[in-house]
């Protein structure tokens, strides 16, 4: 019998907290109504409002039991949460700073599982600042997240103070690349946005959300070509490769940046396709994508270049 192609420590360094707390039902709609495009093109009746009601039924783990149960089962020893800002573009349940909170509080249930990024919309000016600045120095937050479809370049200088208190405090940046739910703009999403930034932060270090799934040569040449950039696999199952995301993570293994590349699965996205045991499982197996790559890289990927850019305390 072979031997699965990856048995060793896997950290996931792409999460959010499946809850409504912090992810707005307006994000929630556009995924809805994809979803029931994509039912009614194949026959299938669908009403989008139960259909909205299932998702909001499953995001009610406000403190991350649900998410530590899913990590356990998989064989999974720690997470980067992630807790983008909406609530300039979004209704939301809570404000970004009660959101702050409530991922500290997180953070004290279960010690020994999580970091957190947390983001400010650069909108919010000073105050935002402020905001990320207590995140970092009062609860030992590990990283900034931002999300440019809300409606800014990531190079845009409203960011720059928010990369200065990285910079000082030795902590990554990560940023969403590529399409996400259409009730929000694809415009600020292309990777190349980030190169003026990362220019003018050499001592930073930029993580592409999404980098293996969406436009995937121009994350590789960046990573390949700019030292402080790297991407992450999140989302992978979503690949729209017509050979699969299997091959295209096997294409992106080859590339020689693995030293770049760090795994994620974005939960709870695809939750229902079985899981976070369901996705090692599949990156494990003997025909998996990390069958061909060696286990010191294999190890990169799944957990050394993570820690690389950040400090989990232990």
């Amino acid at each position: 019998m072979k031997k699965k192609s990856y048995e060793g420590a896997i950290i996931d360094g792409h999460c959010h907290l499946a809850s409504t707390h912090f992810i707005p039902r307006g994000f929630y709609q556009g995924l809805v109504d994809n979803v029931a495009a994509k039912l009614a093109a194949s026959g299938v009746p669908t009403r989008p409002s139960r259909l909205l009601e299932m998702y909001l039924s499953q995001s009610q783990d406000h403190n991350a039991d649900e998410l530590v149960a899913e990590m356990d089962k998989a064989g999974i020893d720690k997470a980067v949460i992630l807790l983008p800002d909406f609530t300039h573009v979004f209704e939301s349940e809570l404000t970004i700073s009660e959101m702050f909170d409530k991922h500290h509080e997180v953070l004290q249930r279960h010690p020994d599982h999580f970091v957190v990024f947390a983001g400010v919309d650069p909108r919010w000016g000073d105050d935002g600042i402020a905001l990320f600045e207590k995140g970092v120095k009062e609860y030992n937050f590990k990283g900034l997240k931002i999300y440019p479809p809300c409606g800014y370049s990531p190079s845009d200088k409203s960011l720059y103070p928010y990369y200065e208190i990285c910079r000082e405090h030795k902590l990554p940046v990560l940023l969403h690349i590529g399409p996400t739910s259409p009730t929000l703009s694809f415009e600020y999403s292309v990777p190349g946005l980030i190169d003026r930034a990362a220019m003018d932060f050499p001592e930073v270090n930029f993580i592409l959300a999404h980098g293996s799934v969406h436009h995937f040569n121009e994350c590789a040449a960046l990573c390949a070509y700019r030292a402080n950039i790297y991407l992450d696999t999140g989302a992978f199952l979503g690949s729209l490769n017509p050979q699969g995301w299997q091959a295209q993570l096997r294409d992106m293994f080859k590339m020689n940046i693995n030293h770049k590349i760090i795994f994620g699965t974005d939960w709870p996205v695809f939750r229902m396709s079985g899981g976070q045991r369901k996705i090692i499982e599949s990156l494990r197996d003997v025909d998996g994508p990390l069958q061909n790559t060696s286990t010191l890289q294999a190890n990169w990927i799944m957990n050394g270049n993570i820690r690389r850019l950040v400090d989990f305390g232990d």
